[in-house]
């Protein structure tokens, strides 16, 4: 079959969080034609793919795109998130996105969108059910919106051996089981193994139950501090603490054990210092059910899964053939490096401000929109690689603060940050007569520049050192 052309000003490559936050703000602020290619069957990315009971680590409020509201903008009254904005489940944001594609962008006339296709570079991409091949003559600009697609278990291999009389199966797995088993393994440090362990409690499971092997101990953001809306101040405030933190560390452990004192980062065990930071967020509650598991092992990663015994970098520990091992050991964020946003023929969608996949992309597209000159772009959009050590804290907080204080510089840019949905400190301006406002204020100002010194140097001894632990 002949290969057809199609013309475009945007080829979008990956529907997910990234690419549809990134077309929906080109859409709004320009009269672009774009065409998305995708993968999948339906647009939401890794999503598709997610175990049943994921939510979100963020509040729904600052999710999906600008144009079309995830969820009711709801505080939780009960359960372990009471008194925090709602979190979209899986399912909730696998039906989001297709509304956005059907009710928002489709109907929009600029864009159109190319399901179940498998981009084959060189602007080449083909129809996975059919024989449909097509090329694409790109007016402006190829996007790539699938350069950090995450690492998830249930399309990632375990990364250590299993025995034929071994159980060890996906997270996915966990919500389809039709018994008991003798025991639950869970293997893995972040997001991903701290939601089974949730999950398991949640359902019943007595902490004794359950084993948690920890090949490393995380630093986790405290939920209470990534709220916005009503929250806001909340949020600045904590801002305001870590730049206080920053400023007044006099190394990279003073620091950490600054941001810990000041309850901007939190860890399940008190007693291990952490040597991985990605972002996730934790409440109180969930620390405290988190704290109940008391079999945690420490032996470093899981070399093999046996029959009778699980062989860790560190040494050996028993099994037995009815216990249930969980698989939650995909890398999960994607360490792929940073590179430059834009460049005269391409778009590279990353973060500029840590742990918000969809701000991020929207604000790329925002400016993508409304500039024109190249070197302007990529100093209002510095890259800022996903974090994965404590490291990247620093690295991510001084990217941020630096991208804020040139935001602040751009009076159009500051009306589209006020206005965007997607932005969590959306609103501030109007609560700076509060008094816990104003308090956030003075201390933001007083620090941030100390901060700004430490936070470059300590980036500079740790980058030395080639290492990221605290």
């Amino acid at each position: 079959m002949p290969t057809r052309t199609l013309e475009t000003d945007y080829l979008v490559v990956g529907c997910g969080a990234a690419g549809m936050a990134f077309a929906d703000a080109l859409v709004t602020d320009s009269d672009a034609q774009v065409l998305m290619v995708d993968r999948r069957h339906a647009p939401g990315g890794h999503w598709h793919d997610a175990y049943p009971f994921v939510r979100l680590h963020q509040p729904s409020a600052y999710y999906g795109t600008n144009s079309l509201p995830l969820g009711g903008d709801t505080i939780d009254l009960h359960g372990p998130n009471r008194g925090f904005y709602e979190r979209a489940s899986a399912a909730e944001i696998c039906a989001y996105y297709d509304r956005v594609m059907q009710k928002r962008l489709l109907p929009s006339g600029q864009v159109r969108y190319f399901p179940m296709s498998a981009y084959l570079g060189g602007n080449r991409f083909a129809s996975r059910l059919s024989r449909d091949e097509y090329t694409v003559k790109i007016r402006k600009k190829f996007v790539d919106a699938a350069y950090l697609e995450p690492f998830v278990p249930a399309t990632c291999k375990p990364p250590f051996e299993i025995a034929p009389e071994a159980r060890c199966v996906p997270i996915n797995a966990l919500a389809r089981l039709d018994a008991p088993a003798e025991g639950y393994t869970i293997i893995g440090a972040g997001k991903t193994a701290v939601d089974a362990c949730l999950w398991l409690l949640e359902t019943g499971v007595p902490p004794a139950a359950i084993r948690w092997i920890k090949p490393r101990e995380a630093w986790l953001v405290n939920r209470v501090f990534a709220q916005g809306g009503e929250l806001v101040g909340t949020m600045f405030e904590g801002i305001a603490l870590q730049v206080e933190a920053a400023a007044r560390a006099t190394s990279l452990d003073d620091l950490f054990q600054r941001l810990n004192a000041a309850e901007q980062l939190l860890r399940v065990d008190e007693e291990v210092t952490p040597t991985m930071y990605k972002s996730a967020t934790v409440s109180a509650d969930e620390l405290a059910q988190l704290r109940r598991i008391r079999d945690v092992v420490r032996l470093g990663r899981i070399r093999r899964i046996e029959g009778s015994a699980i062989v860790l970098d560190g040494g050996t520990v028993p099994t037995r053939p009815h216990h249930l091992h969980v698989h939650c050991a995909a890398p999960g964020l994607n360490p792929a490096p940073a590179v430059p946003i834009f460049t005269a023929a391409r778009i590279t969608l990353q973060p500029i401000r840590t742990g918000l996949i969809p701000f991020n992309a929207a604000l790329i597209g925002f400016v993508e929109a409304s500039r024109e000159d190249l070197a302007q772009k990529n100093r209002l959009c510095p890259p800022n690689r996903l974090p994965d050590v404590p490291l990247d804290w620093v690295r991510g907080t001084l990217i941020g603060l630096q991208a804020d204080y040139l935001w602040s510089q751009d009076s159009a840019l500051g009306d589209w940050l006020e206005g965007a949905r997607l932005n969590p400190s959306r609103g501030l301006r109007n609560r700076r007569g509060e008094p816990r406002v104003q308090q956030a204020a003075k201390r933001y100002a007083d620090h941030v520049r100390p901060a700004l010194q430490n936070l470059q140097r300590f980036l500079a001894q740790g980058t030395a050192r080639g290492r990221g632990e605290a």
